[in-house]
């Protein structure tokens, strides 16, 4: 009995994920990602601080899509990210002498990104697209409670705000179709 319910439950999850996944795919290109101007670690390489940071943001940008009709696919390609503050050894900030950096946060080193999009239909036809800079002049003042222990909070707060905006009208859609499909149900 405890493994039929298992592997129940384990179906149930993957298909709920597969479910998610073909909504709506985000593919995002990091182009030359060396020449960012900030994406820079306070204690561990650069590649590998790189390469999480922009999982992260994948993550991110794939719950987001949630939102968006299903079928649809958002293209991406970042073409510089600055993430918010700035790094400095720790003996520079008064807070020790040893080797690790910290990033401060100042009003003054906002978060920026220039992206270009494209959102396709399921069908394969440009629904939206355009060339972003993205920047957040006011992250310090509008932080979400969600984002503030999050290590790229200010930059996904931003992200948000984008995208809520930007496909405010396709994010309606579905919400609306959504409501009437489950008002026949």
């Amino acid at each position: 009995m405890k493994t039929s319910m298992a592997t129940c439950l384990s179906a149930i999850v993957l298909l709920t994920n597969f479910q998610l996944m073909a909504a709506t795919q985000v593919e995002v290109q990091w182009q030359d990602p060396e020449k960012y101007r900030d994406v820079r670690p306070t204690s561990e390489s650069r590649k590998r601080f790189r390469e999480s940071t922009f999982k992260k943001l994948d993550t991110y940008l794939q719950e987001l899509s949630s939102k968006l009709p299903e079928g649809s696919k958002l293209l991406m390609t970042v073409t510089d990210l600055d993430l918010a503050g700035q790094v400095w050894p720790a003996s520079f900030t008064g807070l020790g002498h040893g080797s690790s950096d910290i990033r401060v946060i100042k009003e003054v080193d906002i978060p920026r990104m220039t992206f270009n999009y494209q959102l396709m239909s399921d069908s394969g036809e440009i629904l939206q697209g355009a060339d972003v800079d993205l920047k957040d002049m006011s992250f310090l003042s509008r932080t979400s409670h969600r984002f503030r222990s999050d290590t790229l909070g200010y930059e996904k707060n931003m992200l948000k705000r984008w995208f809520d905006k930007e496909f405010s009208e396709q994010i309606t859609q579905k919400a609306m179709e959504k409501g009437i499909s489950e008002a026949d149900s």
